[in-house]
C-alpha cells in the first residue's frame, strides 16, 4: 500500500526554518545566535593563546580527532559542538596570527578578508555562470582589470580568479601546450588529443621552480620528463647561460621546447629569476613565457621591491596568489593572460550552463576562462581588503616584512652558533641552521631537524625546515607584519639553547 509522505505543515515535529539564513524571524534569530556563539568562542580561544601551537604530536592529534563523536540522527546543540571543536580541532591548529608563527607561506588573514568570507559564504554564489552570480561576476572582472593595470599588461589581457598557484600554473602550461600545437602543427588538442610527437614537447624552468611545474606536465599527459631543469646561480636565480645551452641542445636533438617558466619568488629563497632577460629570450625562441609569481606577485604593492618585477609585463601568462603577501583567507589566487583569445583553449559549452547563444548576446560566463566549474566569489575578499585597508597601508605592511627579513639575516651573521644561507634575502624568507664546530655534517642535519620539531612541540615558535644541497636548514617565512625583531631574537635564542642541549647530549654519548 502506498503511504503518502508528510509535508512540513503536516509534521509539526519537523522544521527547517531555523537552519537557514532567510528573511523570516526564525532564520534571522538563528543566524544571530549562531554568529554570536561562534564569535564568542573564537574570541575566548584567541585570548587564551600564548603559543603558535599547543605542542601535540601527530599521533596525539589523530587520536583526539578520531575520538570525536560522529553525527547523530537528532543532531546536537551548537554550543556543545563548539566546545568539542575548541578542544579537539581549534586547540590543535597552527595559530597563523601569532607573531612567532613564521614557518610556511601561510599568512595571517586580514579582518576585512575574514568579513568578506562570511558575506560570500552566506550568498554562496558560484562564479561559473552569470545567472548564478550576476554582480559577483562583474566584481571579479573589475578586480582582474585592476590587477592587469598593476602588472602593466597589454590591452588584450584578461584573467580569472583561481584557487591558487597550483591551478594557475596548470592553466598557464595547458594554454602554452595547446597554443603551440595549433600554431606549429595546426593540431587541435581539445578535439584530437595529444599529437603523435607530444613526447618531444619540453618545458623549461629552474631547478628551484615550484613542484607544480612537473605536476602540471604529468597531468597534461606530457610526463614529468618533459620538464627540463635549468641550473641556478649563487643567488638561486635561473642561470641564463645554462638556459641558452639547454635550449640549443634540445633543438639540435629534435625536441620541441614550447614553454619557459620564470619564478618570481621561489618557495625557499624567495629568489626572482631574471624576468626581462627571460621574456626577451622567449620571444626570440617562440616560447610561451609563464611567470609563477604566486609568492612575489605582491611586489606590485611594494615601494622598495617593485622594480624586481621588471619584465613581468611581457609574460604570456602570470600566476599570483592573494593568500600569501596579500593577507587573504585561503584560498584566493588569480591567473592572468596577455592575450585573452587564448582562453579559447579552455572553452567548452553546455546548454544548461553557458550556451553559445548567451555568448553571442554578450552574457558573460566566467566558466569560459577556467578549468574549474563551481568557484567561490573570492574576488570579494581582495576587493574588500583593498578598499578598507587602503593601498598605502598594504605597501607599508609588505615592505615591513622585507625589513624584518634583512634584520633577521643580519642577526644570524652576528651570532656564531647560527649559519645563514641568504645573507641578503630577495623577499622575506631567511634560511639558516644551528651549527657547532665539533659536530659532523650528518649530526648537524639530525640536530636541526630535532630543533625544528622541539620548537613546534613546545610551542616556542613555528619555523619550517628544508634542505639546501641535501643539508637540513631552518626557514623563517616572515609574512606577518606584526612580527618584530624582538620576536625573531627570541626564536634565535631558543634555537641556540636547544642546539647546545643537543651538542651536550652527544658529548655525553662520546
Amino acid at each position: 500500500m502506498h503511504v503518502k509522505s508528510k509535508t512540513l505543515q503536516e509534521d509539526n515535529d519537523q522544521s527547517f526554518e531555523d537552519l537557514f539564513f532567510h528573511s523570516g524571524q526564525s532564520g534571522i534569530k538563528a543566524f544571530e545566535e549562531m554568529m554570536e556563539a561562534v564569535t564568542n568562542q573564537l574570541i575566548d580561544f584567541q585570548m587564551e593563546q600564548t603559543k603558535p601551537y599547543n605542542g601535540k604530536s601527530p599521533a596525539e592529534v589523530k587520536q583526539e580527532v578520531e575520538a570525536l563523536k560522529q553525527a547523530s540522527c537528532k543532531g546536537d546543540h551548537l554550543p556543545h559542538f563548539l566546545k568539542e571543536l575548541d578542544q579537539s580541532v581549534m586547540n590543535h591548529s597552527i595559530h597563523v596570527n601569532h607573531r612567532q608563527a613564521v614557518g610556511h607561506l601561510h599568512c595571517p588573514p586580514l579582518l576585512p578578508g575574514v568579513a568578506a568570507e562570511l558575506i560570500l559564504s552566506v550568498f554562496n554564489q558560484s562564479m561559473d555562470s552569470w545567472d548564478q552570480s550576476p554582480a559577483a561576476g562583474f566584481v571579479e572582472e573589475k578586480m582582474i582589470h585592476w590587477l592587469i593595470d598593476q602588472f602593466q599588461l597589454g590591452e588584450q589581457s584578461d584573467g580569472v580568479f583561481s584557487s591558487g598557484g597550483t591551478q594557475s600554473n596548470y592553466m598557464g602550461l595547458l594554454l602554452a601546450r595547446d597554443y603551440y600545437c595549433e600554431r606549429e602543427f595546426g593540431h587541435d588538442v581539445q578535439k584530437e588529443g595529444l599529437p603523435s610527437h607530444s613526447s618531444r614537447l619540453k618545458i623549461l624552468c629552474s631547478k628551484e621552480a615550484h613542484f607544480t611545474v612537473k605536476k602540471s606536465a604529468a597531468q597534461l599527459g606530457l610526463g614529468e620528463e618533459a620538464v627540463v631543469l635549468i641550473e641556478t646561480d649563487e643567488d638561486h636565480r635561473m642561470c641564463f647561460t645554462d638556459l641558452k645551452t639547454k635550449v640549443k641542445h634540445l633543438k639540435n636533438n629534435g625536441d620541441l621546447p614550447f614553454a619557459l617558466v620564470g619564478t618570481c619568488g621561489t618557495t625557499d629563497f624567495g629568489s626572482i629569476d631574471p624576468l626581462k632577460e627571460l621574456a626577451d629570450f622567449s620571444k626570440e625562441n617562440n616560447l610561451w613565457f609563464h611567470v609563477d609569481a604566486a609568492y612575489g606577485g605582491a611586489l606590485i604593492l611594494s615601494h622598495s621591491h617593485r622594480e624586481k618585477l621588471k619584465g613581468i609585463q611581457e609574460a604570456n601568462s602570470i600566476t599570483v596568489d592573494f593568500h600569501k603577501l596579500f593577507y587573504q583567507p585561503i584560498s584566493c589566487g588569480a591567473f592572468l593572460i596577455n592575450d585573452q583569445s587564448c582562453f579559447k583553449y579552455l572553452n567548452h559549452h553546455a546548454d544548461y550552463l553557458n550556451p553559445k547563444e548567451d555568448e553571442e548576446e554578450g552574457i558573460p560566463h566566467l566558466v569560459n576562462k577556467t578549468v574549474a566549474t563551481s568557484r567561490r566569489f573570492d574576488a570579494l575578499k581582495l576587493w574588500t581588503s583593498l578598499r578598507v585597508v587602503g593601498i598605502e597601508r598594504f605597501q607599508k605592511m609588505i615592505d615591513h616584512t622585507f625589513v624584518i627579513a634583512q634584520q633577521a639575516a643580519d642577526e644570524i651573521e652576528a651570532v656564531k652558533e647560527l649559519e645563514g644561507v641568504n645573507r641578503n634575502p630577495e623577499l622575506n624568507t631567511v634560511l639558516f641552521r644551528f651549527t657547532a664546530e665539533e659536530i659532523s655534517k650528518s649530526e648537524l642535519n639530525q640536530m636541526n631537524r630535532v630543533i625544528q620539531q622541539k620548537l613546534l612541540y613546545e610551542g616556542a615558535a613555528f619555523a619550517a625546515k628544508t634542505k639546501v644541497n641535501n643539508d637540513v636548514y631552518l626557514k623563517l617565512t616572515l609574512l606577518n607584519p606584526r612580527t618584530s625583531l624582538s620576536d625573531i631574537k627570541a626564536i634565535f635564542k631558543r634555537i641556540i639553547e636547544l642546539g647546545i642541549q643537543e651538542v651536550d647530549k652527544r658529548r655525553v654519548l662520546i
